[in-house]
């Protein structure tokens, strides 16, 4: 099969044949039809994530199983499906209690601790594989119904994961970014007061588009004092946080009114000032959140086949572009989501 291959961090994609995967028992080997690419397979491709090289990336698959090995149920030969990006076990307590990016037996991501989606074919543990919703023309629209399982599916958990409500503000940092395009979205979906917050000016139109009522320029500071002008001096019912550096949580926290919750995604991981005194006094959250469960890959399925929502894909290309996408990718340039095209 034709692959693209990366050896080290930082290096060009390598268009290589490799031999077609053969599934073992419990796994199955589906045909990429397409493949989304976003910023968390350019970090692997940037060195900015670890992984053991070579690596074929991605994960945002649309696909058909071609192939089952031993003991695999609930699909089979000819179903149309996408991919659960963690490695996690299934049957461990936190799997069965729907918590499954939390896996006490993880191990990894597909496209980063096995080889993903960048290919003609890709073999993974059956459970991984998700069958799509009859209603889902996944022919019609391969690239768009790829990038589901992360560029919608993130966002919708995180809704529930912020108890949002109709009527409430929800503010968006990062809006920019293929994460929060669609988080704008989706809380324009659940009836939710949107403000996009981002520097990249060029991209304000396309937040509006997607679904911001007002947009915040954080290029020159002062975030949380425009968004309480936004609200007569309430502050935000929700702030999500697709940056998560130190700067902006403590602007998400800051800008909260009471009972207001701030959920972070991503981000260096460091340590950021909050106010104790406004966590008591106005009784905040302070959230994080993981991926999503499968229940709710599904659920999203069902809204995008149901024509509620539909993901903002701006870019495809073949399988031999890689290298020119993903370099758009590390400039910023990409409005939602992109995608390659492969068989």
């Amino acid at each position: 099969m034709r692959a693209m291959i990366l050896r080290a961090p930082n290096a060009p994609f390598e268009l290589c044949n490799v031999p077609d995967p053969v599934p073992g028992p419990g796994e199955a080997v589906a045909r990429v039809i397409a493949c989304g690419s976003g910023l968390t397979i350019q970090h692997i491709k940037a060195g900015r994530v670890a992984v053991p090289f070579p690596r074929i990336i991605g994960h945002e698959i649309t696909g058909e199983i071609v192939a089952t090995g031993a003991g695999v149920r609930g699909i089979a030969t000819g179903d149309g499906v996408t991919a659960y990006y963690y490695l996690n076990c299934g049957f461990c307590r936190d799997c069965l209690s729907q918590f499954e990016p939390l896996c006490e037996n993880t191990r990894g991501q597909v496209g980063r601790n096995c080889d993903g989606g960048y290919a003609e074919y890709i073999k993974l543990p059956a459970h991984n594989f998700i069958k799509l919703p009859p209603q889902l023309d996944y022919k019609a629209h391969p690239a768009e119904v790829g990038v589901i399982t992360d560029a919608l599916a993130t966002p919708y958990k995180v809704l529930r994961r912020a108890s949002v409500k109709a009527g409430e503000t929800v503010a968006v940092f990062g809006a920019g970014g293929g994460l929060g395009m669609h988080q704008l979205m989706m809380a324009n979906w659940a009836r939710a007061r949107v403000i996009a917050i981002d520097v990249a000016r060029d991209k304000f139109d396309a937040c509006r588009k997607a679904g911001a009522d007002e947009v915040v320029d954080a290029s020159n500071g002062g975030v949380a004092e425009a968004l309480f002008e936004l609200t007569s001096g309430k502050g935000v019912d929700v702030a999500i946080d697709y940056v998560s550096s130190p700067t902006t949580l403590e602007a998400a926290a800051k800008a909260l009114c009471k009972r207001g919750r701030l959920v972070t995604l991503g981000g260096a991981g460091k340590p950021f000032l909050a106010s104790s005194a406004d966590m008591l006094m106005k009784e905040l959250s302070l959230l994080g959140s993981r991926y999503v469960t499968r229940a709710e890959i599904l659920e999203t399925l069902d809204l995008v086949a149901r024509r509620e929502v539909w993901p903002i894909v701006s870019e495809i290309r073949p399988l031999e572009d890689a290298e020119a996408l993903h370099a758009k990718l590390e400039r910023g340039e990409i409005i939602g989501r992109a995608a390659l095209l492969i068989g």
